[in-house]
C-alpha cells in the first residue's frame, strides 16, 4: 500500500447552481421519457369508459410540455453557468483545445477503458474525456430541445413556437 507524500486539501468543485442544473434535469428527463412514452404509444391505456375519464391524455401531454420547457430554461441557464461558474464549471474545461487535454483523453482511454496502462490521472471535477463526453450531451440536449420545438410548432398557432417550424423541413421531415 503506497502512503501519499503530498497532503490531501478539499476543493469546493460543484457548485450549488450546478448540482441543482443536475437534479432538475434528472427530473425533467424521467418525466419527459415517461410521457413521452404515453404520447408516441397510448393505446393501452384507452378505454370505452366516460369521455371525461379520458383527458388524461391532455394532462400527460400537458406534463410533457411543462417538462419540456423546465429542461430548456434549466439548459439555458446551465451556458450561462458555463460563464459566471467556478473553474470547473466553465466551458474552456469541456471543450478540449488544448493538447494538454487531447493527452489527458488518451490516457484516460487507456487506464480507464482498455486498461492497458496502471498511470495514475489526478483531475480535479471531470477529467478531459468525461468533459468532452458532457459537451457532446450538452450538443444533443440542444438538438433535442429544438426537435421538440419544430414538432410542437406544427401544431400551434402562437407566434413564439413558429419560430421553429422551420426545423422539421430541414430535418427532412424525419422527426414526424
Amino acid at each position: 500500500m503506497r502512503s501519499r507524500t503530498i497532503p490531501l486539501r478539499e476543493v469546493y468543485v460543484w457548485e450549488l447552481p450546478v448540482r441543482l442544473y443536475h437534479w432538475i434535469n434528472a427530473l425533467c428527463v424521467t418525466s419527459l421519457c415517461i410521457t413521452g412514452f404515453l404520447i408516441g404509444d397510448p393505446a393501452f391505456l384507452m378505454n370505452g369508459t366516460e369521455a371525461y375519464f379520458n383527458y388524461w391524455f391532455g394532462t400527460v401531454r400537458f406534463i410533457h410540455f411543462v417538462s419540456a420547457f423546465v429542461f430548456f430554461f434549466n439548459f439555458v441557464f446551465r451556458i450561462y453557468w458555463g460563464f459566471a461558474g467556478n473553474e470547473f464549471s466553465r466551458w474552456y474545461n469541456f471543450i478540449p483545445l488544448k493538447r494538454c487535454q487531447w493527452k489527458e483523453i488518451v490516457n484516460v482511454i487507456k487506464v480507464d477503458v482498455l486498461q492497458v496502462s496502471h498511470k495514475e490521472i489526478d483531475s480535479i471535477g471531470h477529467n478531459s474525456l468525461a468533459s468532452l463526453i458532457y459537451f457532446i450531451t450538452f450538443l444533443l440536449f440542444l438538438l433535442q430541445c429544438l426537435t421538440g420545438f419544430g414538432m410542437y410548432a406544427a401544431n400551434s398557432t402562437a407566434f413564439l413556437p413558429k419560430l421553429f417550424a422551420w426545423i422539421v423541413p430541414f430535418m427532412g421531415e424525419i422527426c414526424m
